[in-house]
């Protein structure tokens, strides 16, 4: 059974692993709460540290159950899909040959075998959104890792539930949601920044504020605009 501490009503479970810091989360939909800790590091210090940050974990709390996500995609037509924060209506065409996906004015012709399935459907346009990224990241990279000093060894692309974006400083590599696909294209450099300068600075402290200041000024709005836009239906109980 995992250890908890409480936080007042706050339940936090504790998973003591063989690492070298502390990392706290808090996990929609509910904001569970979790902390990975060292396997020497008591559940007192552990408790102290949990309270310190006892602001931020109810503040987290609070954007996740308030956090907007888009309604449950069934994939039919005329059904609103965005790309690069563009509203597109949806056009299914069966016909037999491979999948894609093409853009024609303001619709969004998915063509799929006869047949196919809402599974099937999602998962090609899952996938052309992942293409949309994976095509525009390399001419980010070259104008911004100059400009900040730094050269991210890989950029991967994946669906992510409620991140925008991580990073690996030791191993010097970047995640990207695919659903940055969906939104303006300022959204993806802000987050491809910001994920950049962690590997000057790991934690977000005044000296990675700093960083982002002097890199892009306009951060904080691209921000404020990205964390109060639509996440993706999710299924939570999978």
């Amino acid at each position: 059974m995992v250890p908890q501490i409480k936080l007042g009503d706050i339940a936090v479970d504790v998973v003591l692993k063989d690492i070298k810091n502390v990392h706290l989360s808090v996990h929609p939909p509910s904001g569970r709460v979790r902390i990975a800790a060292p396997e020497h590091m008591s559940l007192d210090t552990i408790r102290v540290f949990a309270v310190s940050k006892l602001a931020w974990i109810q503040k987290q709390q609070k954007k996740l159950r308030e956090q907007e996500r888009e309604t449950c995609r069934e994939y039919l037509d005329r059904e609103s899909h965005y790309v690069w924060g563009k509203r597109y209506l949806l056009r299914i065409v069966e016909a037999d040959g491979a999948p894609a996906v093409e853009l024609k004015a303001r619709s969004m012709i998915l063509r799929v075998r006869p047949g196919a399935r809402v599974e099937a459907r999602g998962a090609v346009l899952s996938k052309w959104y992942r293409e949309q990224l994976k095509t525009t990241i390399p001419e980010l990279l070259a104008k911004w890792e100059p400009i900040l000093g730094v050269d991210a060894r890989r950029v991967f692309v994946q669906k992510m539930k409620t991140k925008w974006g991580t990073c690996n400083p030791d191993r010097r590599s970047i995640r990207l949601n695919t659903d940055l696909a969906k939104k303006p294209p300022p959204y993806l450099e802000y987050i491809l920044v910001h994920e950049l300068t962690h590997l000057l600075e790991k934690t977000h402290n005044d000296r990675f504020t700093s960083l982002m200041d002097q890199f892009m000024p306009q951060w904080r709005q691209y921000r404020e605009l990205l964390n109060t836009s639509p996440l993706t239906h999710e299924d939570w109980g999978k």
